[in-house]
C-alpha cells in the first residue's frame, strides 16, 4: 500500500462524509448495525470508524449499559466522527489497529466498516483483534467486492487510466478495492487464528444526487486527491469535470444510480 493511501488530511474528511458517505457508505453501514445490534453485546469495539456513519447507525440500538468505543488511527477522521456523534455515551480512542491499546478479551465484537483494505498487514491486525476478543466474540467487517462491480469507482478508474496513461492514479484498485477476494480474506483470517468465518456477497444501489456529487467527493474527499494532485497535470478540477462527463455518458445527467457489491465477513473467536 502506498504511504498516502491513509492519508485523510486537511478538508477529506470534511468532503469525505458530505459526499462519499450518503453515496456509498450510508447502506451498508445500516447492515453492520444491524447485524451488531441482533447479538446485543455488551462491549463493542469499532476500528477504522472513519468519519463514524456505523456509530450513527448503531449506538442509539445498543442496550444503555453496552460499552461502544470507536476507534481510528487518523486523528481527523476521528474528530470529524466525534463532532458528527450526538451520543454522549461513546468512547473516542486514537488507534492503530496493527497495535490495539486495549486488554486482552474486552471486547465482544470488533467491527470494521471498509477499513480492512488499508491495514498495512492484514494477518497483523487480524491478529490483534482476535487478542482483544472474549472466546466466542465476533469480528464483524465488510470490504468492497471485486472493482468491476462497483459502477462508479469502476468508472472513475477507468477515467483516470485514460487521462493519465502513462502512470495512473491506482489508489482505487490498489487500496480501497483491492482486497475483495473471498478466498484471500478466508486464508488470512484463519493464520490469524479465526476458526468459523462465514462471508456474504451484499449488493445495494449506490445514488448521487447528480454525477458530479461523486466526482467531487471522490477526487476531493479521498487519498486519490493526493495521487492526483502529484502528477500535477491534469489538474484537479479537470480530473473532476472528466470524471463527472463519464458518469452523464453513462447514468445521464440528473440523479445517478449504479451497482455496489461488498464481502461482509463473520469470524468467531475461539
Amino acid at each position: 500500500m502506498n504511504s498516502i493511501d491513509s492519508d485523510f488530511s486537511g478538508s477529506i474528511p470534511e468532503v469525505y462524509d458530505s459526499h462519499l458517505v450518503p453515496i456509498l457508505f450510508e447502506g451498508y453501514a445500516a447492515d453492520l448495525a444491524g447485524r451488531v445490534a441482533k447479538a446485543d453485546p455488551t462491549a463493542v469495539l469499532e476500528v477504522a470508524a472513519g468519519s463514524g456513519v456505523v456509530p450513527r447507525a448503531l449506538a442509539s440500538r445498543l442496550s444503555g449499559g453496552c460499552r461502544y468505543v470507536v476507534s481510528d488511527i487518523n486523528p481527523a477522521m476521528l474528530e470529524c466522527a466525534r463532532q458528527r456523534s450526538s451520543e454522549d455515551r461513546l468512547e473516542w480512542r486514537e488507534a492503530n489497529a496493527m497495535s490495539l491499546p486495549f486488554e486482552d478479551e474486552s471486547f465482544d465484537i470488533v467491527l470494521c466498516q471498509f477499513g480492512v483494505m488499508f491495514f498495512p498487514d492484514h494477518i497483523k491486525g487480524f491478529s490483534e483483534i482476535l487478542r482483544v476478543l472474549r472466546p466466542g466474540g465476533r469480528f464483524i467487517f465488510n470490504s468492497w467486492g471485486p472493482l468491476e462491480t462497483n459502477d462508479f469507482a469502476h468508472i472513475a478508474l477507468e477515467t483516470l487510466i485514460a487521462l493519465y496513461p502513462e502512470d495512473p492514479p491506482l489508489f482505487l484498485a490498489r487500496t480501497p478495492y483491492g482486497y475483495g477476494e473471498t478466498a484471500r480474506i478466508e486464508a488470512d483470517l484463519a493464520v490469524a487464528g479465526f476458526k468459523r468465518i462465514r462471508i456474504e456477497t451484499v449488493e445495494l444501489q449506490s445514488h448521487a444526487g447528480s454525477a458530479d456529487d461523486f466526482a467531487f467527493g471522490q477526487t476531493y474527499g479521498s487519498p486519490l486527491r493526493l495521487e492526483i494532485e502529484a502528477r500535477g497535470n491534469p489538474p484537479l478540477p479537470q480530473v473532476r469535470a472528466a470524471l463527472e462527463k463519464a458518469l452523464v455518458a453513462r447514468f445521464g445527467m440528473a440523479q445517478i444510480t449504479g451497482r455496489m457489491t461488498a464481502l461482509v465477513t463473520e469470524a468467531i473467536a475461539s
